[in-house]
């Protein structure tokens, strides 16, 4: 959907960042290094010893879906829309000659020789707002899965798009609907404290499309796909800066991320 195809352009713009922090990244890794909140570790831990394969959808550059494999993964796949943030991702495995596959696919069309390979399908921490159908990703989820098999969600809370992201005080965003709200969110440009200035003019880069998909609607989809919920936290813990100027008396009034873990049950 043109959506999606916009949202590739933008985080193609956006892989130059990725590019500079490349080093860093590997020796990071290579150090024995796990890019993972608090929050999630505890869950992720618990199940780990029973995963050989990994699916990360919407991996990026890489570092997350790398981390796994420090944490006791055999093997990960990430899957990714934008072309050169798997090229960055291919060039860490690479250096690190990891165990790792990356493929080039919007994972709502993730290729299906992907289906039912899956111990772990892992994604979040800023994935599920550039899907625009929150229900088709849910079945890829459970097309991707073995039978007894895991996907752990670590993702924003949607209640963060409430407030302004500037703002030293708790202010409501005026573009914000409401909780439920259908809308599409449309920008150019990156936050300072995520990606920041691309080298194109703002005028030029590709619009970006997010949705806040309410997490009941999340847990339902998976729900509907046949899915058993396990886990269902939130969490104060932030997994970015998205609001650099609030207290953080303020900021943990107010989940900044959840964690799901759900099961696809043994036939």
């Amino acid at each position: 959907m043109k959506e999606h195809e916009s949202n590739r352009r933008a985080w193609n713009e956006a892989a130059g960042y990725y590019r500079n922090q490349l080093a860093q990244d590997v020796e990071f890794l290579k150090a024995g290094g796990k890019n993972f909140c608090e929050s999630e570790l505890p869950i992720l831990e618990k199940i780990i010893p029973r995963v050989e394969r990994c699916i990360h959808l919407q991996c990026a550059g890489g570092t997350d879906t790398l981390s796994l494999l420090n944490l006791g993964v055999k093997e990960v796949i990430g899957v990714d829309i934008s072309e050169e943030m798997i090229a960055v991702a291919q060039i860490k495995s690479d250096l690190l000659n990891a165990n790792a596959k990356w493929i080039c696919s919007d994972v709502l069309h993730a290729p299906a020789l992907l289906n039912g390979i899956a111990d772990l399908v892992y994604t979040g921490r800023g994935a599920l707002n550039w899907i625009m159908d929150i229900e088709g990703w849910a079945k890829k989820v459970a097309d991707l899965l073995k039978p007894g098999g895991h996907v752990f969600v670590f993702e924003g809370h949607p209640v963060t798009y409430f407030f302004k992201m500037t703002a030293s005080q708790l202010e409501i965003d005026p573009q914000f609907d409401g909780y439920f709200s259908q809308k599409t969110f449309e920008s150019k440009d990156w936050p300072e404290t995520y990606v920041g200035k691309t080298k194109a003019a703002v005028e030029e880069q590709a619009i970006k499309f997010e949705r806040a998909w309410p997490v009941s609607t999340v847990i339902t989809a998976l729900l509907k796909c046949g899915l058993t919920l396990e886990h269902f936290g939130e969490h104060t813990e932030a997994y970015w800066q998205e609001f650099p100027n609030l207290p953080d008396a303020l900021r943990t009034r107010f989940p900044n991320t959840f964690s799901l873990l759900m099961k696809k049950d043994c036939v």
